[in-house]
């Protein structure tokens, strides 16, 4: 059935090519840079509203051959440059000729994002706000992964939650990670055990843009997208190119941090093929921050490799390959050179990833419809180790005889499709109908048999969405959208609403209102698969039997203003947000075990999440660009809950800042020199502290200070011009000021959960990179 129903479609496509056939109606012509008079290469040249359309060839020139006959508007647009459109008429037999002259933008604030609504929409004619992060900021601010490129983001904050093994959380909009949805390529591969390591793993080489939906107004996404959606697009080619760089970091001036990446982008003459491969080895030596011979920062082997490929068979249809392998070995406690059951305190990790997906699109109907389906899809094998070596010779035998090693199977598989259709005259307006339906599967099997610890948990999604994205007036857009979801470990099918409105006041301002609903599953995320060390035992979290879903109901509401001159752009967004969850979940601590802590995971009477975050950004004449975000919530219980046995229970998220932000700043005044100077701001936070360690001998709640990082880099590039290419050499430093936790427990029985603050102390780091000009 399947068979004949892609045979069907593929018939349908290429008779909509052979329509188009036999016009003898073509248009050619060059695109130039107004600011330097030189051709541009690999431009886009398209129809608007099709999908016919070609690229500029190495010289700039371009040609559209047996084209729809009737006016159209023909179509300029290239990465860096402002978007030039020229109407044309198309006429049978004849040959026009149609230059651009291509304007550099001073600032990109009008970029074509997909997250919000599943759909291409320009990031000011969006309903739902978009913030995009390009592979040139991770550049700048010498993001290694996602995870440290994430944090100069508006709303988001990336916290390290293990001193151990290192792990890393997700915090959007004061929720936590199991809150946050990450998509690679549009897809939630990204499991609940992924996203344990999986930000670190994901290299910023293999990034061509993080587009991230903040707040709970996406009803597209389903479970777990309460806080938002981030949504990791990897690179697809737009012109032939290569990259090839080595980077080596000094942290805290000690130990050695070595990077090496490449990156290779291919296009075939006709434009209508290409892939974009990369790969990334890092190798890292543990660091030891207070001297007690256990690290702070764990050991790290990395390597991974991956490639995206797309194919257009013909010039309605579409499809895209990506597929991405990785391995990485981690290894963080005392730092000796034994097998990791003999040392005193030890988490050792190996991971293998294996993470793709496959897609096919076809437009009909004169391109007023498409149709999407896709698979994606992980499985990840995990071996590791988390143990104490114990004290007494009969515990010592045990260990010895029965080492606390386990294994981890991962697999998450997701099947869809979508519908869209494009209606030119509704009510007046333009509205395009998404329809869609998913289904995702995730299968983790975590066991430590020396612990009696095993999770062996299957989750299964079926859902389906239906959106409304109306264009009411020029100045006015409402997007409705509601999703149906039935996941095997809720009773009922869950009904989740959406609606946004944007307002449009000229071309400077846009007002945007946001509601809508979302649910989390209860089951195990990222946070509750972690086992940790607490008063020289093993921390370990279950899920109660009557635990249920935990609901969500959301509303924010913003203001995004710019304002350009010739040489200037300048403006802000301020938006608020507010969430109510019902049945909360939370941790109860339940007694000890003799392996150690014991929480259980529960549903309370409810939270309140609440704040507001303003955006700062600012560029002149594209030589110097400014941003920054700054947040300021609030997220409490309804009612308080017991976080530690015999203390007060408390109302207040633990590990949740009620300020934090970012501000970046990049000068370039030429192509070849490049300085970026960028800060990270972490407001006080509550967190508990368990006694064991020689230096803490009792349990309490601690308050910790504000942190502010500082981070800078300057980078040269020397033009090669007998080989077309360019060798950059650049520095930097990150964490200048050296702002980083100063009352680290020590010792085998210390509490690995203590940690807070920057993720690694002043580092030094200095590169080459060999790439095409």
């Amino acid at each position: 059935m399947i068979r004949y129903f892609f045979l069907i479609l593929c018939f349908i496509g290429i008779n909509e090519t052979l329509l188009a056939q036999g016009t003898d109606a073509n248009v050619f012509g060059d695109v130039k840079s107004q600011e330097s008079g030189e051709h541009i290469p690999f431009v886009n040249i398209y129809l608007e509203g099709t999908t016919t359309g070609i690229t500029t060839d190495h010289t700039g020139h371009y040609l559209l051959v047996n084209l729809p006959e009737g006016d159209h508007v023909l179509v300029a647009k290239s990465m860096g440059y402002e978007t030039a459109k020229k109407n044309i008429k198309v006429v049978s037999g004849k040959t026009i000729e149609v230059n651009f002259v291509l304007k550099e933008q001073v600032m990109s604030l009008d970029d074509v994002v997909v997250t919000g609504t599943k759909t291409f929409k320009r990031k000011t004619e969006s309903a739902v706000i978009v913030n995009v992060m390009e592979s040139k900021a991770l550049e700048q601010v010498q993001a290694c992964n996602i995870s440290e490129g994430l944090r100069f983001q508006p709303g988001l904050r990336v916290e390290t939650d293990c001193q151990t093994c290192n792990y890393t959380q997700l915090r959007m909009n004061g929720l936590g990670g199991g809150y946050s949805q990450i998509l690679i390529n549009g897809r939630p591969i990204f499991s609940p055990l992924t996203g344990l390591y999986g930000m670190e793993q994901i290299p910023s080489n293999m990034v061509e843009r993080i587009e991230v939906v903040r707040g709970g107004g996406s009803a597209l996404y389903g479970s777990s997208a309460i806080g938002g959606t981030v949504n990791v697009i990897t690179k697809i080619p737009s012109k032939p190119s290569y990259d090839f760089g080595v980077t080596t970091q000094f942290i805290d001036g000690k130990e050695s941090d070595v990077i090496m990446n490449g990156n290779i982008g291919m296009l075939n003459q006709k434009r209508n093929a290409g892939a974009s491969i990369y790969v990334n080895r890092r190798t890292r030596n543990a660091y030891d921050a207070n001297g007690d011979n256990y690290s702070e920062l764990p050991e790290l082997k990395n390597n991974s490799f991956g490639a995206n490929l797309f194919f257009k068979p013909t010039e309605n249809q579409k499809i895209e390959l990506n597929f991405t392998s990785l391995h990485e070995y981690r290894y963080g406690g005392e730092m000796v050179d034994k097998a990791a059951h003999l040392a005193k305190q030890s988490e050792e990790r190996t991971h293998d990833v294996l993470m793709g997906g496959l897609d096919y699109q076809i437009n009909f109907n004169e391109d007023n419809s498409s149709f999407i389906a896709y698979v994606a899809g992980q499985y990840t094998e995990r071996a590791h180790y988390t143990g104490i070596y114990p004290d007494s010779a009969e515990d010592i035998q045990d260990h010895l005889a029965n080492p606390p090693y386990g294994d981890t199977e991962n697999t998450t598989l997701q099947f869809g499709t979508q519908l869209n259709h494009r209606l030119d005259n509704f009510f007046g307006g333009k509205n395009i109908i998404t329809l869609g339906t998913e289904y995702v599967y995730d299968d983790v099997f975590d066991s430590i048999p020396a612990y009696n610890y095993e999770t062996d948990q299957t989750t299964k999604n079926f859902g389906g969405f239906l959106q409304s994205d109306w264009e009411v007036r020029k100045n006015l857009n409402l997007l409705a959208g509601v999703r149906v979801d039935k996941h095997n470990l809720v009773d009922n099918a869950i009904v989740s609403p959406r609606l946004s409105l944007l307002y449009k006041y000229k071309n400077s301002t846009q007002f945007r209102l946001t509601w809508g609903t979302g649910f989390r599953a209860p089951q195990a995320f990222d946070s509750d698969l972690h086992i940790a060390f607490a008063g020289g035992g093993i921390s370990r979290v279950i899920l109660s039997d009557n635990l249920k879903e935990e609901r969500s109901n959301s509303l924010s509401g913003s203001v995004n203003f710019d304002k350009a001159t010739e040489k200037w752009i300048a403006g802000f967004t301020v938006e608020s947000f507010y969430t109510k969850l019902d049945d909360a979940f939370y941790l109860q601590p339940i007694g000890e075990d003799e392996f150690g802590e014991r929480f259980e995971k529960r549903n309370g009477s409810g939270a309140k999440v609440q704040g507001m975050t303003l955006e700062l950004r600012a560029n002149y004449n594209r030589k110097a660009q400014f941003e920054a975000g700054f947040t300021l919530q609030t997220s409490k219980f309804d009612e308080a809950v017991e976080n530690i046995e015999g203390l007060p229970a408390k109302r207040e998220f633990l590990r949740t800042p009620k300020e934090y932000g970012y501000a970046s700043l990049s000068y370039t005044p030429s192509p070849k020199f490049s300085a970026s100077l960028s800060s990270v701001y972490t407001g006080p936070m509550t967190l508990v502290h368990y006694a064991g360690a020689p230096e803490q001998s009792i349990d309490e709640y601690v308050t910790s200070k504000s942190f502010t990082e500082l981070n800078m880099k300057v980078g040269y590039t020397f033009k090669l011009k007998a080989v077309d290419s360019g060798l950059e050499l650049f520095g930097g430093i990150k964490n200048m000021t050296n702002e980083y936790q100063n009352d680290f427990d020590s010792g085998k029985n210390r509490d690995s959960n203590y940690v807070y603050g920057p993720g690694a102390p002043r580092t030094f780091y200095v590169g080459v990179k060999l790439k095409s000009w």
